[in-house]
């Protein structure tokens, strides 16, 4: 019997029951103010003192104040020497004159003489130019003579040194130089080296004469420079390679009598004479050497004086081309750039100069006073304490929060103690190292007031409120009226005359709508804990659905009642 009465009942209520209908409710678009901000919670503490440290260093001169005296904002507390810092200024004025003057100068058109001196630096580069050159084709001349002198000697000089070494003058079946070699090698093996020697170079200074010689008979003081300059640089190889075969046969003729000498033997006359010849030689080639290679070097000079040359005349016409087309916009520009670091490097030295006057920062008593007349100090130097009976709040953000607040931001400011008062203030301080506590980070901020309330007092709970933004006259919707897909956001809007508008927003508890809902899409601005910042996609009067009311969950709970109300116990 039971099952049949809550069956039926539960049936009955299915067909009778009122239909599941939602509701909205509406929220207007309109013009207002949206102001962002961070809060934070604190106490109140005391600003008592600043330590008085100078920006400068220097020597303390006089002291105006004794400790425990009561000081107004700007009063001079002390006084630092400041001759080198007056002296700097002055400098600094100077400077920045020159600097003014300069410019003024590269902007004034050249004078007739400056014009004539670029002219003559310009002709007497060329001037360099053209003597070098001139220079250049005399030591091509000089240098072709010297070796056509050279070349009337190399071959006396060579056939000297074959008669030297190759004649029979000794023996008419020994050559000279294995005479040479053979009368001493019992007393020195050492010869033998000098024998091989002496016959290696006269060789090799034979070869690469010949071959000198044929290239000499093919070349005239006509040839290109290249050629006679590349015949000059052989010729000096040449002639060391003759030298090199004299001073070897000099070696073997020398041990050879030195050694015969030594032993009590009287050497050979004829090797007299021919120690004699060889030196004659030598003397010669030595000349021809310093000659060659003199010319070397002069070539090489004039032709660095050509290029050195060619770049100063470069030089001196973009000089006097730049010079009568006058000052371009780059040197202007960095004249001004110059103008500008002296005007602020005598803007630093004004600074420092006015460092060495150390006025109160404010109103208050002076707590201590740390230096006398004559002490030396600088910009780390604690000069004194003053003590303020200004108040601050001190309170703490999470690291989200601190990153927006900035010096100077405007702040409102609550007190448990007096719920009736509320004063604006300004960020004073904010900390640049966070504190961590169980894994969180937090940031001290302290806020400064001007008005000064005797029944605030120092360990005060505080609430402060810091805008970090604000906007004004701009059209705001409630935060549940704007809804986000994806990286968009939209509202429903509803469009209806101004009367349905009117009658809507008069129903707070909720309408069922008969007209229709368009998804607007919207580009918003700032937001806070209740409106969004509408930039584009609304006008202000216009209606939006901000919430749905429904009607199913009332239901489902009155049903949930029913089903414990009518439950079997056991089944």
């Amino acid at each position: 019997m039971l099952l049949i009465i809550g069956g039926g009942y539960f049936g009955y209520k299915n067909l009778t029951g009122d239909k599941d209908m939602a509701k909205y409710v509406m929220a207007a678009v309109e013009r207002g103010t949206i102001i962002v901000s961070v809060s934070g919670s604190g106490q109140v503490s005391a600003f008592n003192q600043i330590e008085i440290k100078p920006k400068v260093s220097s020597e303390v001169v006089a002291v105006y104040v004794f400790k425990g005296e009561e000081v107004k904002t700007g009063k001079l507390i002390m006084k630092l020497d400041d001759t080198d810092f007056r002296r700097a200024v002055k400098d600094a004025e100077t400077s920045l004159e020159t600097a003014k003057l300069e410019l003024e100068e590269l902007m004034s058109p050249p004078d007739e003489l400056t014009l004539l001196q670029a002219e003559n630096s310009l002709a007497q580069a060329e001037e360099s130019k053209q003597k070098a050159q001139d220079n250049i084709k005399k030591t091509y001349e000089d240098s072709f003579n010297n070796i056509a002198d050279a070349f009337l000697n190399f071959p006396t000089i060579m056939a000297g040194i074959y008669d030297v070494l190759f004649s029979y003058n000794f023996s008419v079946t020994q050559q000279n130089i294995d005479y040479y070699s053979d009368a001493v090698k019992i007393y020195e093996e050492k010869v033998l080296q000098y024998k091989t020697d002496a016959y290696n170079k006269y060789q090799a200074a034979r070869t690469v004469y010949e071959k000198n010689f044929q290239d000499y008979k093919s070349t005239s003081r006509f040839s290109d420079t290249e050629i006679i300059e590349s015949l000059i640089n052989q010729t000096y190889e040449t002639t060391k390679d003759i030298a090199e075969a004299i001073k070897s046969a000099n070696n073997l003729i020398q041990l050879y009598q030195d050694k015969l000498i030594e032993r009590g033997f009287k050497p050979q006359t004829l090797s007299n004479t021919h120690l004699s010849n060889l030196n004659t030689y030598t003397g010669k080639t030595n000349s021809y050497l310093l000659t060659l290679l003199s010319s070397q070097r002069t070539i090489q000079d004039n032709k660095e004086a050509i290029i050195d040359a060619k770049r100063m005349i470069e030089e001196k016409e973009l000089s006097l081309a730049k010079l009568k087309a006058g000052a371009d916009e780059l040197d202007i520009r960095a004249k001004k750039i110059v103008i500008q670091q002296k005007e602020d490097a005598l803007s630093e030295a004004e600074q420092n100069l006015a460092g060495c006057y150390i006025y109160s920062f404010f109103d208050g008593v002076i707590a201590d006073v740390g230096v006398k007349v004559g002490d030396s100090v600088s910009s780390g130097t604690e000069l004194g304490i003053l003590i303020t009976k200004q108040k601050i709040a001190e309170i703490s953000l999470n690291e989200v929060d601190a990153a927006k607040v900035k010096i100077g931001q405007k702040t409102t400011l609550t007190f448990d103690a007096l719920p009736d008062l509320s004063i604006s203030g300004k960020v004073l301080e904010v900390d640049t190292i966070g504190t961590t506590s169980q894994g969180v980070v937090s940031y001290g901020v302290k806020i400064f007031w001007d008005i000064q309330d005797e029944r605030i007092k120092p360990g005060m709970s505080v609430a402060v409120d810091i805008i970090i933004d604000i906007k004004q006259d701009v059209l705001i919707l409630s935060n549940n009226a704007v809804k986000s897909q994806e990286d968009s956001y939209y509202v429903e809007l509803v469009e209806a005359s101004e009367e349905t508008k009117q009658q809507l927003l008069a129903n707070k508890s909720g309408v069922i709508l008969s007209t229709p809902i368009k998804q607007q899409v919207v580009e918003i601005g700032l937001s806070n804990d209740l409106y969004t910042e509408i930039i584009s996609g609304l006008k202000e009067g216009d209606i939006v659905v901000g919430s749905i009311i429904s009607s199913t969950t009332q239901t489902q709970t009155n049903q949930s009642q029913r089903n414990q109300e009518f439950q079997i116990p056991g089944l």
